[in-house]
């Protein structure tokens, strides 16, 4: 009956994350299932029963089971107690041991909002049940999502005001300091410095920068010199992120805001916790600022010629 949620935004390890929890308790005998709805077709959300069904058959197709719909799946009951029906007599039932079932990408719903609380209201039901029912305490949850939940629901059928929640910090300079004389570099407070000057606590920037130095294939000077242009370490990761910008004009308005002054701004409340999804921000009260100096400085090149 457990429930973790883990919250961050993108690329800051959350998908590894959900990983080492699986590999931990498949150590104890768990039945263990990733599963990213980023791998559904986007037909498959327009409908609650089709995001059900392949929701089931996906979790059987990883436990090497027979998807069982056709003597499982009872519709007359209706769709989320059809699919409540299928794990309790079908996934729970047949096996003696727990299920830990990691769900990635669920932001993926979240365009959808009727689907959207159809599900994550199952969801929370399922766990309100393993307080009563032994069976549903073999299911062990774990929810991965990046986005804010802009879901209106009922505070009493969300999964996102119960369970374990985990939000993942930044790297601390300490632990930077670890992470570059891992890749074998013998990194003094100097070079952490510099190296955070640009990137801040980013944990996916720090580990591509350490791993290309460590490789010999740049300097660190030449990375900081670079790693705000399109000639850089990073062109790709901010190629992408000016590209999402570049479709919604309102958040590439209100990124400019951030990066064009050296102070903290206000800025509407959905457009600063978008912004924070996205990883290019971080909110401090109800001022922000940008994620770190490499954000800064590309941003403000490139907002302001588009």
């Amino acid at each position: 009956g457990a429930l973790i949620r883990i919250k961050a935004p993108r690329q800051m390890g959350k998908t590894s994350l959900m990983a080492r929890i699986l590999h931990r308790v498949a150590g104890f005998g768990y039945r263990t299932v990733p599963l990213s709805f980023q791998l559904a077709d986007s037909k498959v959300f327009t409908d609650l029963e089709q995001f059900l069904r392949w929701f089931c058959a996906n979790v059987a197709l990883q436990l090497e089971l027979p998807d069982g719909l056709a003597s499982h799946w009872h519709s007359i009951y209706g769709t989320s107690m059809a699919c409540k029906n299928y794990f309790e007599r079908y996934l729970l039932a047949n096996a003696p041991s727990p299920l830990a079932l990691g769900l990635d990408e669920v932001d993926a719903i979240f365009r959808y909002p009727e689907l959207a609380a159809d599900f994550l209201g199952m969801l929370r039901a399922w766990h309100e049940e393993a307080k009563n029912r032994d069976i549903w305490k073999k299911l062990r949850l774990v929810v991965v999502h990046s986005t804010e939940v802009y879901i209106p629901m009922d505070i009493n059928q969300s999964p996102f005001n119960v369970g374990l929640p985990i939000e993942l910090p930044e790297f601390q300079p300490a632990q930077v300091k670890d992470l570059a004389n891992r890749h074998g570099l013998a990194w003094g407070d100097l070079e952490v410095k510099k190296l955070m000057g640009m990137l801040g606590g980013h944990p996916y920037l720090v580990r591509l920068a350490l791993y290309h130095i460590a490789r010999s294939e740049i300097t660190l000077e030449q990375l900081l010199e670079t790693a705000p242009t399109d000639a850089g370490l990073y062109s790709d990761h901010l190629r992408r992120h000016l590209w999402n910008l570049e479709r919604h004009s309102d958040l590439a308005a209100a990124l400019k805001k951030v990066v064009d002054v050296d102070a903290p701004v206000q800025l509407a409340s959905m457009q600063a916790f978008k912004l924070q999804s996205m990883g290019l921000v971080n909110l401090q009260g109800n001022y922000v600022t940008p994620r770190c100096d490499l954000y800064r400085q590309y941003f403000r090149v490139r907002l302001s010629s588009s």
